[in-house]
């Protein structure tokens, strides 16, 4: 199988995870870790493209788990977030780190935000080094295992 296609697999495999578990996803902290996760993500090579700003915050608006959360806020929080990167990117990650902790209380969380971070990162068909390292950075944080998730 072509590396495009388990990727590709791999995303729609973690979304349609994420969906099952849809209603026990409402809390805040699976709110806010997640969109520090996007964050993250979207700003994995140390910078944020502002076409890839838009591309991410279309996702989140259009992903099935986190329509349980007012679209208007989430862009705001997912902003926020883009923005402490661009302006100190080692600085913006040790806080977006901070935020994706949250999460670490409760384990069906904790997977569900690194699930997101996957489907986000393969979106595009291409779940770069920069991107997986960045998902494996919030495995570490969230205390669980990167193999688990094939990283």
């Amino acid at each position: 199988m072509a590396l495009w296609d388990r990727v590709r697999e791999s995303a729609s495999t973690m979304q349609t995870q994420l969906t099952a578990k849809k209603n026990d996803l409402r809390s805040g902290a699976f709110r806010d870790a997640s969109m520090a996760m996007c964050a993250l993500v979207a700003a994995a090579d140390g910078t944020v493209d502002p076409a890839e700003r838009q591309r991410v915050a279309q996702l989140i608006a259009a992903n099935e788990v986190l329509r349980n959360f007012d679209a208007a806020d989430l862009r705001r929080r997912f902003d926020a977030h883009l923005d402490t990167l661009a302006a100190d990117f080692d600085f913006g990650r040790v806080g977006v780190l901070q935020e994706i902790a949250k999460a670490k209380k409760k384990p069906a969380e904790a997977r569900a935000v690194i699930q997101i971070g996957i489907v986000i990162g393969g979106a595009d068909g291409h779940f770069d080094q920069t991107e997986q390292a960045a998902v494996r950075e919030a495995c570490h944080t969230l205390g669980l295992p990167p193999h688990e998730f094939d990283l």
